[in-house]
């Protein structure tokens, strides 16, 4: 959200950032290294029912999981943005998928909400077409493959990879389509080089209006390489062959049992390749990760680390990944070949675009969608090791593996420069907004006419 709005202020538009005091303290630093006079932040308490001093952020939480609590808490920020709305007066609201009240708190005072969807048109359609057809219900058990028709590619897909908000969706991840299907468009972090037969067909559709305008990451004009503590790395990585690295990270929010990670490490040593691994702070890790000066072939980060550094880096040919979008994208930015182990949420739907549609991935075999790490299936070091090697490894299959990532590096880079597929669509979600303003916004307005001096 913090890089989508260094777009739009770039084009001489105020951008305000409404978020909680523990999440604004994470983008401050930011902020100030963008110097930017046309984003602000502003923030608004966030009050838990429970407790006043309940986690604002997920990655603070026992489980990665939005309980019922933590969306109660998230709807209660409704009547302190609606002060902020009435304060500013902004021509637009851009709000991600877990905040369906912002459709309704929009028309209330006559602007257009866009939903920002961080993950990509294939995955958007494929979860759409399987929740629409109840795909699930057609086969017998939760490891039995069933095909999704209607798509370019042969895509298919098992019970147990679907996420619970598709096969027993909560109380409170109803809504989301609903208010999908109210607002005036959608945003989505993705570039139309990387997808264009879904890019087009959702477009065609005639649904809901979108924009791709992604990777919107690459709108920084520096990577961040995490300051002295973690300079180590590039020293360690400047002593390793060009692509003889592998780069292993799960994000900031999964879990593993003690097992898994005996299993992980003894599958990144067996397959003998030199290996970067982030490991987040989890007790559980001790003991079960590789430590420096035990003559591991690793290098072991805890905690946050400089991804984008390090995946840009000559030493690194190939990235084993959660298969979040976010680092999805930056694998692919940075034109290296993945090694796919999705987890829960989208992971899935984005590990068959690398590896059915892109030609950029291999699976290590995970095939349960869950939030706790006690429901998903042992990934033994054997099968870890043999995705390592089929990757990084010699021949034709693997080399042509690596050019495909490659050429989706020139096309994501070229999407974001002037005249590019996503800097155009930019152009075009900022030029629809300013028309809405121009001419009085009929087609979303309630309560009247815009007024100039606005804000996004």
């Amino acid at each position: 959200m913090l890089d989508l709005s260094v777009l739009i202020s770039a084009r001489g538009i105020r951008s305000t950032i409404i978020t909680t005091p523990s999440n604004a303290d994470l983008l401050r630093l930011s902020l100030s290294n963008y110097n930017n006079p046309n984003i602000h932040l502003l923030t608004i308490p966030f009050i838990s029912e429970n407790s006043l001093h309940h986690p604002e952020n997920l990655t603070s939480l026992p489980t990665p999981e939005v309980t019922p609590d933590f969306f109660a808490s998230l709807c209660r920020l409704e009547s302190h943005v609606e002060n902020l709305l009435l304060t500013h007066r902004p021509d637009c609201i851009i709000s991600d998928i877990f905040y369906p009240w912002t459709t309704a708190l929009a028309k209330r005072h006559g602007i257009p909400r866009i939903v920002f969807h961080g993950t990509s048109y294939f995955a958007f359609t494929v979860m759409s077409v399987i929740s629409l057809l109840r795909l699930y219900d057609t086969v017998s058990t939760s490891d039995e493959l069933f095909l999704v028709p209607g798509l370019p590619h042969s895509i298919k897909m098992t019970r147990s990879q679907l996420p619970q908000i598709i096969t027993s969706p909560s109380e409170f991840t109803t809504g989301f389509a609903a208010s999908w299907e109210e607002n005036y468009g959608m945003v989505m972090n993705t570039f139309y080089e990387l997808e264009p037969a879904y890019a087009d067909s959702f477009k065609s559709a005639g649904g809901v209006r979108s924009w791709h305008v992604g990777p919107v990451f690459l709108s920084r004009q520096s990577v961040d390489r995490g300051g002295v503590s973690k300079s180590e790395v590039f020293g360690w990585l400047d002593g390793k062959e060009a692509g003889s690295v592998l780069y292993v990270c799960f994000g900031s929010l999964p879990r593993f049992t003690a097992a898994q990670f005996q299993e992980i490490r003894a599958g990144l040593e067996a397959a003998g390749r030199p290996f970067v691994w982030v490991v987040r702070e989890d007790p559980v890790a001790e003991g079960n990760v590789p430590v420096a000066g035990e003559g591991s072939i690793g290098f072991v980060i805890k905690g946050w680390a400089p991804q984008l550094a390090i995946l840009k880096h000559q030493a690194v040919g190939a990235f084993l990944t959660h298969c979040g979008w976010n680092s999805c994208l930056e694998g692919i930015a940075a034109g290296v070949p993945m090694v796919t182990w999705p987890l829960f949420s989208d992971q899935q739907f984005n590990e068959r675009l690398l590896v059915d549609v892109l030609g950029v991935g291999v699976g290590v075999g995970s095939m349960v969608n869950s939030m706790r790490e006690e429901e998903r299936t042992l990934v033994v070091a054997e099968k870890v090791a043999a995705a390592v090697e089929t990757v990084m490894g010699g021949g034709q299959v693997a080399e042509e593996r690596r050019r495909k990532a490659r050429e989706l590096k020139v096309a994501a880079a070229k999407a974001v420069e002037e005249g590019g597929s996503s800097e155009v669509e930019l152009g075009r979600m900022v030029d629809a907004l300013r028309a809405l303003k121009m001419g009085g916004t009929k087609e979303v307005a309630v309560n009247g006419v815009i007024s100039a001096d606005r804000e996004i």
